[in-house]
């Protein structure tokens, strides 16, 4: 009997694949028997998490998705698909009062833009197989809370929340289901560089009924579930994994 948790035969893009989130999905892809076709700005990075996926056939196409003309250029050489995780995106603080227009164009063409775009130029050049499976990584942030300093970043991921809920509808009779992953705070190297105090974030932990954030591989295994077969009949939804944060 087929695992239908398996993803052994499909061919699934990863974008932002280079650290964090994007590039423990492409591991845990890989590691459910994917080919995996991973993109990301920075070469050098993209280049060591192609090294570092299980299996064989995978590749790493270099693009700035915050750019359109890359956008093109990266869907004509792709072959038709089987999924697609959009994990592409930038953090950044800064209260309302002191956000310039660079600010917005910059936040919104790297974490919202860039996964509208993506999608309907796969769409467009008919890339996507039919039953395919959208995955887009949103956050809690904007969508389930807010924070001092997060109201652009905030309302870029509300902005995919709403993209994704008619765009279900749309890809529907071609059996494609569309969903995002909304997770709390997670481990990686954005968090390790931020300004923001180790005091305080471990203060911060201590929000969380866990008392831990996220690992970036327990995202990955939620994209890999939501790519998977296992979720067929699953489409238009946020997947909440937040360690019971926005349960306070």
């Amino acid at each position: 009997m087929q695992n239908p948790f398996s993803l052994e035969g499909k061919t699934i893009l990863i974008t932002g694949a280079s650290s964090g989130i994007g590039k423990a999905v492409a591991q845990e892809c890989a590691a459910a028997c994917a080919t995996c076709i991973i993109t990301a700005r920075n070469e050098e990075r993209l280049t060591a998490t192609l090294s570092s996926l299980d299996g064989e056939g995978h590749q790493h196409l270099l693009a700035d998705l915050s750019q359109t003309e890359c956008i093109e250029t990266i869907v004509e050489q792709l072959p038709k698909l089987d999924g697609v995780v959009s994990c592409a995106g930038i953090v950044e603080t800064k209260m309302l009062k002191f956000t310039e227009e660079d600010d917005l164009l910059r936040l919104f063409n790297t974490n919202a833009f860039s996964s509208i775009r993506l999608i309907r130029t796969l769409v467009q050049q008919k890339k996507l197989k039919k039953e395919a499976s959208i995955v887009i990584i949103s956050s809690i942030s904007g969508v389930k809370c807010g924070y001092l300093g997060g109201s652009i970043y905030g309302a870029t991921k509300g902005a995919l929340e709403g993209f994704v809920k008619a765009t279900a509808l749309e890809l529907a009779p071609q059996k494609i289901r569309v969903n995002t992953i909304t997770p709390g705070m997670v481990e990686t190297s954005l968090l390790k560089d931020s300004e923001i105090d180790s005091e305080l974030l471990e203060a911060d932990k201590l929000k969380y009924p866990f008392k831990r954030y996220g690992n970036p591989e327990e995202v990955g295994y939620s994209a890999v579930y939501l790519l998977s077969d296992a979720t067929k009949w699953m489409t238009g939804t946020s997947l909440l994994i937040d360690g019971g944060y926005t349960l306070n």
